[in-house]
């Protein structure tokens, strides 16, 4: 554990945890039940592949 020493540590550690886990990491119903990160993935693959079918 650590202690939180005031308010621009608690928003810093807030902060990191939303643009590091939450947004990224963490599953989204609208993503089709993957994270971001895996749905931006799938997203370049099927892009990149469709470029090549059209080619």
């Amino acid at each position: 554990r650590f202690k939180i020493t005031d308010y621009n540590h608690a928003y810093k550690l807030i902060f990191k945890y939303i643009e590091a886990f939450y947004n990224t990491v963490r599953i989204h119903s609208h993503c089709d039940y993957v994270s971001p990160n895996e749905y931006e993935k799938k997203y370049w693959i099927k892009l990149r592949q469709m470029e090549i079918n059209v080619a």
